[in-house]
């Protein structure tokens, strides 16, 4: 499902136009940005967790020549964990 497809379910879902409920979708995806840019978690129970990981600076190889080792530099990382309900929506 891409975004279209779910403006239009949310549009269909809540009897909302689908203008309003881009902007509804619009509205809750820069809220969950710019509380992750933060340093903070938004948590939904029973959907899932968005949260922001830290991951480690490692080494790296070029699969075609095996031999050259890079750099890869600590970086952060968006995830998002399904919560208990819905897991077992999915798993049913």
């Amino acid at each position: 499902m891409n975004k279209a497809e779910l403006v239009t379910s949310m549009a269909e879902k809540t009897g909302l136009t689908k203008k309003d409920a881009e902007a509804s979708l619009n509205a809750f995806m820069k809220s969950v940005e710019e509380t992750l840019v933060s340093g903070e978690k938004v948590q939904l129970v029973g959907f899932g967790t968005f949260d922001v990981r830290d991951r480690k600076a490692r080494k790296g190889r070029n699969p075609r020549n095996p031999e050259q080792v890079i750099d890869i530099p600590a970086s952060k990382a968006p995830v998002f964990k399904a919560g208990k309900a819905l897991k077992e929506l999915v798993n049913a």
